[in-house]
């Protein structure tokens, strides 16, 4: 009897095979995307009917939100809650926000391959940047009150911050396939760069060079 055989006998409860149907369809969509994933594909490697699939989901683009919506729920609360816990240094914050987003990633990888090309870094829409909005808007504040404590202006609170979770961000997207260096390292180097980068900022910057006028 074949594997597929095997699974078609296999019975399972309406739950469990709700779950199956979502890790099936949630490698599925890593390895070939959204658009390179048929229902047929997903019922095939699940071991069922197509009317199986549309009987849990309705349709391909209801499973994918159900298969996208968990990850950024994961990925959402491993973050929020890793920046919300008490702690003696902004440093150790910034540490536990990248560690956090890292550690997914490694845990994750198929998840955070869906919600990284369903909307790359820099783009104005989509899943990802959606979460990565999110986390600025934290960080912001997080970042106000020692901005203003230094000298600085409190009104530029929203730039620092998208600019480092854009960092972390850009920085996971090109670790996820490579995982050299080693998960601790990327983030030691990442808060390094942030940390430094933000105690030693000028009052008032100024550019050195600009473009010709030509």
């Amino acid at each position: 009897m074949s594997q597929a055989e095997n699974r078609k006998r296999t019975r399972m409860s309406s739950s469990e095979r709700h779950e199956q149907l979502l890790q099936v369809a949630r490698a599925l969509f890593a390895e070939r995307g959204f658009d390179g994933t048929s229902v047929e594909e997903i019922a095939s490697h699940a071991g069922v009917s197509k009317p199986v699939v549309y009987e849990h989901f309705g349709s391909k683009e209801s499973l994918y939100a159900v298969v996208t919506d968990r990850e950024l729920r994961t990925l959402d609360d491993a973050i929020m809650t890793a920046i919300a816990k008490p702690s003696t240094s902004y440093r150790e914050v910034i540490e536990r926000g990248t560690i956090a987003l890292l550690s997914y990633i490694d845990e994750r990888p198929e998840g955070f391959r869906i919600i990284s090309r369903d909307s790359p870094v820099g783009s104005s829409s989509g899943s990802f940047a959606l979460i990565l909005d999110h986390i600025a808007d934290k960080v912001e504040d997080l970042l106000r009150p020692p901005l203003i404590r230094r000298g600085y202006d409190p009104a530029l609170a929203g730039v620092y911050a998208h600019g480092l979770v854009g960092m972390v961000g850009s920085a996971g997207l090109a670790w996820v396939d490579r995982r050299e260096p080693d998960k601790d390292r990327v983030a030691a180097e990442l808060v390094n760069l942030a940390w430094n980068g933000l105690t030693s900022m000028e009052h008032a910057p100024k550019l050195i060079s600009r473009p010709d006028d030509a």
